[in-house]
């Protein structure tokens, strides 16, 4: 949805991402209600930061999975704007702000864990799940508020609206916000994200009360989520950049418009995969901070 030229690659490949987000958005949808509803019954009685930040995250998939039916409308009409300007507008941001609201409460689970496994007398003393909540609604808050120009930004190109589209916004400002928004939005949590990870599977395998078999488990699952992660969210990002760029100086190549629009999708297969790696994980982290607790 970036930039005004790529219409010239409109072809039968943006067709075939209709049911791809149509497939998306019911897999998040079952997926995700069922992950709130296991959460909100089964943790009831525990409910400690890490269920506050997953219930967070649960509930920004959903709502972005909420966004995708005018995108498999305007897809499946050769992305041909059947909406008024304004729903069009809010679809963008809605979209884009549950993007990042999921990068940062990946985040604040990640870092969580890492404090949980790494810091547990820190966690015990001074950690509540009030403050998972101020962390939440601070996070809901921040993101809304930089996401809120996207409202200014996007503008129609050839009856479609686009994000960064609006001709009446000086290029080098909606290039110092877009490096903004990736830089903030983006890079920021994933470095925290990974030196999390990378801290709790140091903790884990320096600890000798956890078996082999515990260790690799708990390592196969850590290095499955940082892959979604990076397979997820950096190549929608690049690509946003480099298609941007084309675009700013009127150049079109399609297998770049392409590969952007794919990399949306895969940002969206996020929040499907979810459900299952984040319960995986907190089964195995749960378990190695009680062995870890136990043997302070």
């Amino acid at each position: 949805m970036v930039g005004n030229r790529s219409w010239n690659c409109s072809s039968t490949f943006e067709y075939l991402l209709a049911p791809i987000y149509g497939i998306e958005m019911c897999v998040a949808l079952v997926g995700n209600i069922l992950a709130l509803l296991l959460l909100v019954t089964k943790e009831k009685k525990n409910w400690h930061m890490g269920v506050v930040f997953s219930c967070n995250l649960v509930i920004s998939d959903i709502f972005y999975a909420l966004t995708l039916p005018i995108l498999i409308d305007n897809y499946s009409r050769g992305r041909q704007r059947t909406f008024v300007h304004a729903v069009e507008k809010i679809e963008l941001f809605v979209f884009t702000c549950n993007l990042y609201v999921s990068i940062y409460f990946i985040m604040c689970i990640s870092v969580h864990r890492y404090l949980a496994i790494v810091q547990p007398i820190f966690m015990r003393k001074h950690i509540r799940p009030k403050h998972a909540k101020i962390i939440s609604v601070f996070v809901w808050i921040f993101v809304a508020s930089i996401s809120s120009p996207l409202l200014y930004f996007s503008g129609v190109d050839s009856d479609k609206c686009f994000l960064y589209a609006n001709l009446d916004v000086k290029s080098s400002l909606k290039s110092t916000y877009r490096v903004f928004m990736i830089v903030i939005g983006c890079f920021v949590p994933f470095v925290l994200t990974f030196a999390s990870y990378f801290g709790v599977i140091m903790a884990v395998f320096k600890n000798a009360n956890i078996t082999s078999l515990q260790k690799k488990k708990v390592g196969l699952i850590i290095g499955l989520v940082c892959i979604l992660y990076t397979v997820s969210f950096l190549p929608y990002h690049i690509l946003q950049i480099v298609n941007f760029k084309l675009n700013e100086d009127k150049n079109t190549y399609c297998y770049v418009c392409n590969e952007y629009q794919v990399s949306k999708a895969s940002a969206c297969l996020n929040m499907c995969l979810h459900p299952i790696l984040y319960m995986a994980v907190s089964d195995s982290i749960r378990a190695v901070c009680c062995r870890r607790s136990s043997n302070e």
